[in-house]
């Protein structure tokens, strides 16, 4: 059963527990700006992939209206090259939700080419920086098993 964003009678400060889980795994030697813009793509191919996942919109004080987030948290973990390939074939291999990020992406200017540049990589030992998976929570778990949090 997918997460349903939760509903804006609930208190606050009621716990909330979710089917699912969302991780980034990001890899650790990367420069600060890039590990900041792989987390903020994948974390937007996450909401693409499961809208269902996306909260209600924010309202201020004054009733100003803002955009949604995706309304569970996503933990954040730091990977070298081996670890996220590694990863990879364990988030195909369960059937998760999948979101690439290679090294070449660094260098295009907009999506038609970030997907030129996924395809043109090499599909069994890509360049992989960064990668978002979402799924049921266990299966999540297993998969960034030994991965530190980023740091």
């Amino acid at each position: 059963m997918p997460d349903s964003p939760m509903p804006t009678t609930m208190p606050a400060d009621a716990p909330v527990r979710f089917d699912t889980k969302v991780a980034l795994v990001i890899r650790a030697d990367l420069a600060g700006w890039q590990k900041l813009n792989v987390a903020a793509f994948l974390a937007t191919g996450i909401a693409a992939a499961a809208p269902d996942a996306l909260g209600e919109e924010y309202v201020d004080g004054a009733g100003r209206r803002y955009g949604r987030m995706l309304g569970q948290p996503m933990l954040i973990f730091a990977a070298d090259g081996g670890q996220l390939r590694a990863v990879r074939d364990a988030a195909l291999e369960r059937g998760l939700t999948l979101v690439p990020y290679v090294a070449a992406m660094f260098g295009t200017g907009h999506d038609a080419a970030n997907r030129a540049a996924f395809r043109a990589e090499d599909p069994d030992a890509p360049d992989l920086v960064g990668l978002a998976l979402r799924g049921p929570k266990k299966a999540v778990d297993k998969t960034v098993k030994g991965l530190t949090l980023h740091g």
